[in-house]
Parts: C-alpha cells; structure tokens; sequence
C-alpha cells in the first residue's frame, strides 16, 4: 500500500509545471500607497509586507489559482482570488477605510479555505492570544469563552470541549491538520492538548461528517499551528504567566527562522499548577497538575509543491479530584492520578498542478494513558495507536464550480498492559470517500457534497465469562452516507444570510459496545451492548449577519435530530452493591442558537460593547432531557483599545459581566443548578523600551470571589465548588 502511495504522489509531482512572480501596489481610496500591508498566500504559506511606497513582490511561486488577502488595522481586508500562468502576474488592489474590526481569516478547517465572508458555513473563530487575554489557565476553559461553546470539567486539570450541547466522541478535534485520538470517550480523559504553539481555533458547529467522517456528529475543533517566520527572518519569544490562585505558573520559548525556501520552528513550554482555591478559601485535594509540551515543525516548499513536517510530544501528570481534606500548595500530584503521554507527528503535502492541487496528509497519534490508584503501579495502562491519511483533489476551476474528491482512511490499535481493563485489546479501520462542489456568482454562493464511510472495529476475548471484566470478542462493521448542502446570500449591503442542511454519524465507541464492570468516577456497574446501531443526525442551520462602521449584530438558529442517540440507563439490578446501568437508543433532539452584537460608538472610536446570548435544549424522544446540557448563558463585554505615544501600543481594558441561567432541564443523574454572575476584568499592551519588545497582560477572574458550581462540573455531585478569584500575570518578550 505504501509503495502505491509513493508511486501516486511521484506522478503527481511530475505533473506540475513552472513558476511565478507576483508584485502589485496597495493604495487607499485617494490613490496613496499604503505601508505595512500584510499580504498573504495562505494556500502557499507565504506572507509579506508592503514598502514605504506600497509596493510588494513574491517571487518563485507556483502556478495555479490562489487566494491573496490584504490586511491592515486601519482598514477593512480584501481578499481575492489571482491566476498565477505566467512568469511575471502584477496585482493591484485598493483598500477603504475599516467597517468592520474583525479580520476576515482563512478557514483552513472547510473545504475550500475561504475567507469568512466567502464561506457558505459559518464558522467560528478566535486567535489563541484572545483566549489567553481572558485568563484561562487551560485551553479548554479558554474555548468555553467561544459563544455555543462549553467545557465539562474536572477541576482545573480535565476538560472536555461541548459544542451545542454534545460532547465526548461527538466531537472531533483536529490539530497539526490530523484528527486527534486519545480515547475521548472517558469522562475524566480532557482534551490532552496545550495551547502552547497554537495561533488559532475554528469552531464548526453542527454535523461535519461529509469533510470529517464519524465522530464529527456534534461538530469539530481545528486548531491551527503558529506560522512560520517571514522568508529571510527569524524571531523568538519567551512567555511567563502566574496564576494567583493555584500559586500556578506557565512558562513557554519558541525560536523560528525561515529562508526563501526552508521554514523551521520550535517551542518548549511547562505548566505547574497547585490545588485550586474555592471562593470560601479552601483548596480542592489533589487537583494540581503538571504539563511538559514540546513541538518542532520543519517546512520546505518551491514552485512545484510544499511540504510540512510537524511533532509534538505531551507529558501531563494530573490529580483526579474526589474531596476538600488536607490543604497544600504542593504541586506533586497525588493519588489517585493519571499520567498521559501523547505524541502527534504529522506530514502535509501539496503538489501544485496545472490550474489544480493535489494535498495529501498523514498522521501518527500515539496516546499512552495510565491511571494509579494508591501506588506507582499503574492499574490501568492503555497504548493508544493511530495512523490516518486524507488525499484531496481539486479540480481545475470551470466556470464558476470549485470541486473537490478526497480518500480518508485511518488505522488503530487499543493495547492494555494494566491489571484492569476499561476497554479490550481492539483494532479500528476506517475509509471513507467524498464529493463536495461548491458554485459562486456575485455575492452568492452554493455548495453541496456526498460522502460514504466504513468502520470495521474487531475486539479481542478477554477475561471469564460472567465475571467483571470479561470482554466477548466482537467483530462489527458500521456503514453510512452522508450529504450537505447550504446557501450563503448578501440580502443587501453589509447583510448576510447563510442556509445550512448537514448529516452526519457516529459509530458506537469501545466503551458503549463492550463496558463491563464497575465505573470508579461514578460507583455505577456499566454494562455496553455489541447490538448498538450508528448515531445519524440531521441539522439544519441558519446565520444572520448585518454589519456598518460602528455596528455589528448576528443571529444563528439550528436544529438538530438523532436517530439512534445512546445513552446509559439503569437496568433495575445490583451488582456487588453497585447498581447495573446498560446503555440503549433512543432518537433525541437539540435545538437552540446563538445572538450577539458589537456596537463601535463614534466619535468614541476606542470603546467597543460586545454581548451575546446562547441557548441549547436536548430532549429524548420521550421528553426526558439530555445529560450534559449547559446553562443558557448571558455575556457582556466592555473594552476600551488606544494607543499611548509610540513606546506603549494596544492597550486594552475590559469588563466581561458572564451570568449562567439556572438549569431546572436535567436528566435523570443530575441536580438543578442555580444561576450565577462572574465578572472579570483585564488589561495589557505591548511595550517597546529602550530597544526591548514585550507585552503585558493583567486579568482578575471572578474578581468578586463567587461561590458558584457550574452545571457542566464533574466535581458538582460532591457539592465542591468551581475555582475562586484568581490574578493571573503575564509576560510575553519578543527578541
């Protein structure tokens, strides 16, 4: 299979053809050149900046049909497509002043990599450093802050991304462009990725199936490698954050360096944290963690194709909070513990053909998981395996379609080396082919695709028969078709409306097919069912969004109904003093959305009023409510940005006033929760003394000492609170 690989992706190369060069002058709306223009070709990873005279040059470019986006704070972005088919292209383009104050990026997780504005799904966005500038002290308490986002969490260590209501192995994440594995289908396994190395995170919300295949049922995560240095350039940076609270600290180097044709990077980062502190001044036993990240990335690109390799290695150690007993700040974790090793590598080809593109992606995920209940012995000890691989062909533009075929597939193995077993020994594979077309006409836009997925999962016998832990050998294999289609329109000027119909599926988990003993983080006996039918889903999706210079307001409706949902459930028996629970199916149902709006008063250019409101309802076909639901929630936000002389820019204030709604719709294992309001305050701006380049950051997080317990706490059914105020600092110097 290899070898046909190879041989595949040679006679591609020897299908590209030729170079090109690229100049063009950037000029404002009474013809003068404006400097300091970021121009970039995302598609070829490459990115410069306009001349005192507003002139910039690219040389040594592939032929072919890309994107070119212009950037400039000081005025609305432009983006557009270019024909490279000859050695010298010159493109000008003019630039007006700013309506909007939202940087128009490239969805790298979407077919076709377009501009938001361009996109027929809505997607969301939002750079690491924004989530950082809200204090998080984890990427997934950063990605709750993201509207129609939350996280199910475990004290401060454990979280777990929800995305309108579902969760767990109804959310696929991709990073370094491969699909992450790592047995996410536990309640206390959490997202197992640091925001150390990242730039950005795109939220798709709702089923993705046709680009992602199962497991995208809820929606996806794609999180987005920091860019390489400019060509000719190299830069580093050193980072250090406190965290008052949990006496924590988050240290973080990165050095890159980049030449016309050979890119390079790499970042190291450590983050020790301590017992969290209620708001009532008493610490969480056992919930102090220490995470140790490290990447590398290696790129080499020419006019015929480019080439990426990335590595990234994760040793987290955490606790796993049960109770408030004996207070320190140690930051060794006790028992019980987990120890997670991860390791990403990933390889993203593109071969530029003849007014087309071939990408071809591969990827090695190992996850070894290890849990210690009172020793250093590691009762459980799973190895996690995973190889995947996604070719996409792009067909030449004709007329106005754009067309995609792509070939996904993945290979996994499950290996147990522990006394117990969550899971058996089992091997996974998938394939899976798609179609996807899209159609543009003036500010209009339709795109439709089909797609057909396999997964064969085959488990080893385990264990004797009738007692805990014995695992029947099973041997299933799961099908299904999916389709999409939506419609994006520009009612009338600055007003956008986006249409959306999507399937999507999800296999059974090892979990639900084969469970069989006693569930430690819920003293239940659980017992799976080999008999469980894929989970399909049908959501229909609607965006509104209008937008001026100082006024901004968006809408997003959906609703979404599952054939199939599993579910645990209590089977009416006993077993070694535990109750039995079995999981079954039922069709469900969510429904719900997000609004918001940003208001920019003039002639208070500086002041910005942002505030949102998300809602979610699940409910069994039965009118029994869904598990795991957040609270609706209200938020808004206050910040003031300016500038102070030349040696202190991007200065910012802000007030974020969050209220979570109470949440009487619960399921059957759950209590109500009451409502409850968080304010938050922050300030930063970057420096430049003396030759010296550094940004500051300040945030108070529940600065009024709330004692509150979220909805979505997994500490919540032992009455513990969520973390108390915490100041967090930070240092961010830029050589």
């Amino acid at each position: 299979m290899k070898s046909i690989f190879y041989a595949l992706l040679l006679g591609f190369s020897a299908m590209v053809y030729g170079q090109s060069s690229l100049k063009g002058k950037v000029t404002d709306e009474n013809n003068q050149p404006v400097p300091n223009v970021a121009v970039s070709l995302p598609e070829l990873h490459i990115e410069t900046k306009t001349d005192s005279e507003g002139n910039y040059f690219f040389k040594k470019l592939a032929k072919g049909t890309f994107t070119i986006l212009f950037v400039h704070e000081q005025f609305d972005e432009v983006t557009s497509t270019i024909t490279l088919n000859k050695e010298e292209t010159v493109f000008n383009t003019q630039l007006h002043e700013a309506h909007s104050h939202h940087i128009d990026e490239i969805m790298v997780s979407t077919s076709f990599n377009k501009a938001q504005k361009q996109n027929v799904m809505k997607v969301e966005h939002s750079s690491i450093k924004a989530l950082q500038q809200k204090g998080a002290a984890t990427l997934a308490e950063g990605l709750a802050t993201i509207p129609g986002v939350a996280n199910v969490s475990t004290g401060t260590s454990i979280g777990k991304p929800v995305i309108r209501g579902l969760s767990g192995n109804r959310v696929l994440v991709y990073t370094q462009g491969v699909r992450l594995e790592n047995q996410q289908f536990g309640d206390e396994h959490g997202l197992g990725l640091s925001d150390n190395g990242i730039e950005s995170v795109e939220v798709i919300k709702g089923p993705a199936s046709l680009l992602y295949g199962s497991d995208a049922l809820g929606g996806v995560l794609y999180f987005n490698p920091e860019k390489f240095a400019a060509p000719k350039s190299y830069s580093a940076n050193l980072s250090q954050k406190y965290f008052s609270n949990t006496q924590g600290s988050t240290t973080s180097f990165g050095l890159k360096s980049s030449s016309d044709n050979w890119n390079f990077s790499v970042r190291g980062g450590y983050n020790t944290h301590s017992d969290y502190k209620t708001a009532d001044g008493e610490r969480v036993t056992n919930s102090r963690f220490n995470e140790t990240d490290a990447k590398i990335a290696l790129g080499y690109k020419n006019s015929k194709f480019s080439s990426v390799f990335r590595y990234n290695i994760n040793d987290l150690v955490l606790g796993l909070p049960e109770e408030i007993n004996k207070q320190t700040t140690t930051k060794t974790p006790d028992y019980p513990r987990q120890g997670v090793l991860g390791q990403i590598a990933s390889l993203h080809n593109t071969f530029y053909l003849t007014n087309s593109k071939i990408e071809a992606d591969f990827g090695y995920i190992s996850n070894k998981r290890k849990e210690f209940e009172d020793s250093p012995v590691a009762l459980l000890d799973m190895n996690l395996q995973t190889f995947n691989y996604d070719f996409k062909y792009f067909l030449p533009k004709f007329n106005r379609f754009e067309t995609i075929f792509g070939v996904q597939g993945m290979h996994q193995t499950n290996e147990n080396s522990g006394e117990e077993l969550l899971i058996p020994n089992a091997e996974t594979n998938d394939l899976g082919v798609l179609a996807t077309t899209m159609y543009s006409w003036n500010k209009n836009a339709i795109q439709a695709g089909l797609r057909y997925d396999t997964r064969k999962i085959a488990t080893e016998n385990h264990g004797v028969e009738g007692e805990e832990g014995y695992f029947k050998a099973i041997d299933k294999n799961y099908q299904s078709f999916n389709a999409s289609i939506g419609y994006k329109t520009s009612i009338k000027d600055n007003f956008t409306l986006r249409l959306n119909v999507a399937s999507g599926f999800r296999a059974p988990n090892l979990a639900e097919l084969t469970s069989n003993g006693v569930h430690e983080g819920s003293n239940r006996y659980e017992i799976g069912n080999s008999n469980l039918k894929n989970e399909q889903n049908v959501q229909a999706d609607i965006n509104l969004e209008y937008g001026t210079t100082h006024f901004e307001i968006f809408a997003n409706s959906f609703y979404n109904h599952i054939n199939n949902y599993i579910f645990i459930s209590p089977a009416g028996a006993v077993i070694d003093d535990n109750n039995v629970y079995e999981y079954i199916q039922a069709n469900a149902e969510l429904f719900g959305g997000e609004i918001g709006l940003h208001i920019h008063p003039h002639p208070m250019d500086w002041l910005h009023i942002t505030s949102t409101f998300e809602s979610v309802t699940g409910k069994k076909d039965n009118g029994d409510y869904l598990p795991l639901i957040p609270a609706n929630k209200f938020t808004n936000t206050f910040r003031a940005n300016f500038d102070i002389k030349e040696f202190v820019k991007d200065v910012y204030l802000s007030a974020v006033y969050e209220t979570n709604f109470n949440q009487k719709n619960i399921s059957e294992f759950e209590t109500e929760t009451p409502s409850y309001s968080l304010l938050n305050l922050a300030a930063g701006g970057s420096f430049n003394l003396l030759k010296l380049k550094f940004d500051f950051s300040f945030n108070a997080n529940n600065i009024l000492n709330k004692t509150y317990i979220s909805h979505l706490s997994r500490l919540k059914a032992d009455g513990i609170p969520n973390i108390g105020r915490n100041l967090v600092f930070c240092l961010n110097f830029n050589f």
